[in-house]
């Protein structure tokens, strides 16, 4: 007699990840959450919105790539789960909203409790550092979709703005200039190349110090993808921000263009920007050439500010004296389409 197990889907197991992971959900609930851990739908009271005058929800869904393949390599699944709660608050921060609840997904070949767990926890440690609710997900056992020993984790963020402080481009200006956000690393972006490079042509191991870093390269590429919601947020009540880009897949090059209107172009310096050695070390062992790095990888630099040149100057020094968090001039908005990169 044939059953679900014998199918490949184990529903213990199942059981038994909802039971561990639940005590880390239940840390990020608010008290706007009516629903407990295990209904059908995430229910969240959101009366506090008719305190804006028009207000807009901003949604995003992203996952985390190639870069759960080091997750599953060094057997270390906590910061995937930070990763994708960080880039989805970022990508709803470059409209101006403000986050209001998160939603995960999570599937593999074979569910593990341990590893579900310890994905939650890491998503539930990024959801109360922003104030936010993990108000629902879903946990997906599926053999024959996914290769053996295979994950995927995927998040939905919504996030809310008033009408008239939501961000489209349209105040940007020639002559703004780009303030360059400083990253920690690759965050979620550029794991195909730079494994390729790392892993196959250099033959690094992951869990060998790497001299150049100060590391493990390990250590290097799990780094958790950094949020700027809280401090950007925060920004915008005192000075005026005219767009914002979150640079992700497609790095300065493809990403700076979507912010800017109809017309108008950007100029980026690369003596600006400081990168990070990691970057380095995949230039040099593949041979990258640099239009090939701006374009896959953030380059140390995680967001993008076009501000007035006016207030360029303050707001770089409210970022470093009240966030720790360094920012530097770039480039410029100028004339044009694209980007130009010069030296």
């Amino acid at each position: 007699m044939a059953n679900y197990k014998d199918a490949g889907v184990n529903i213990a197991a199942a059981d038994l990840a909802t039971s561990k992971f639940k005590k880390h959900v239940k840390k990020t609930l608010t008290k706007d959450v009516l629903l407990g851990v295990g209904a059908f739908g995430g229910a969240i009271d959101v009366s506090s919105l008719k305190k804006m005058k028009s207000p807009v929800l901003v949604s995003s869904i992203d996952g985390v790539g190639t870069k759960i393949k080091i997750a599953a390599a060094t057997n270390k699944w906590d910061t995937v789960g930070k990763d994708l709660v960080n880039h989805c608050a970022n990508d709803i921060l470059c409209s101006g909203a403000k986050p209001l609840f998160f939603l995960d997904y999570i599937a593999s070949s074979k569910l593990e409790p341990e590893i579900v767990e310890s994905i939650v926890k890491g998503m539930s440690e990024a959801c109360i550092e922003l104030g936010i609710p993990l108000l629902g997900g879903e946990t997906a056992e599926m053999p024959g979709v996914y290769a053996e020993k295979e994950h995927d984790v995927v998040g939905c963020i919504i996030g809310v703005a008033d009408r008239e402080d939501l961000l489209n481009g349209s105040k940007i200006k020639k002559g703004d200039v780009l303030l360059g956000l400083e990253s920690n690393g690759l965050h979620t972006n550029g794991y195909s190349l730079a494994r390729k490079v790392l892993l196959e042509i250099a033959n690094y191991e992951l869990n060998a110090p790497i001299k150049e870093l100060g590391k493990t390269l390990g250590e290097e590429l799990l780094k958790v993808h950094r949020t700027y919601s809280k401090e950007v947020l925060a920004l915008r009540k005192k000075f005026r921000i005219n767009g914002i880009t979150h640079i992700t897949g497609g790095g300065l090059v493809d990403n700076v263009p979507r912010t800017l209107p109809k017309g108008l172009g950007a100029k980026i310096l690369k003596s600006k920007i400081k990168v990070p050695k990691i970057f380095r070390l995949i230039k040099l062992n593949g041979k990258v050439d640099d239009v090939e790095m701006f374009k896959v990888f953030n380059m140390g630099i995680g967001l993008v500010l076009v501000v007035s040149s006016n207030d360029a100057g303050n707001i770089i020094q409210e970022l470093s004296n009240k966030h720790s968090l360094n920012a530097s001039i770039i480039g410029e908005v100028v004339p044009g389409k694209g980007v130009e990169l010069v030296e």
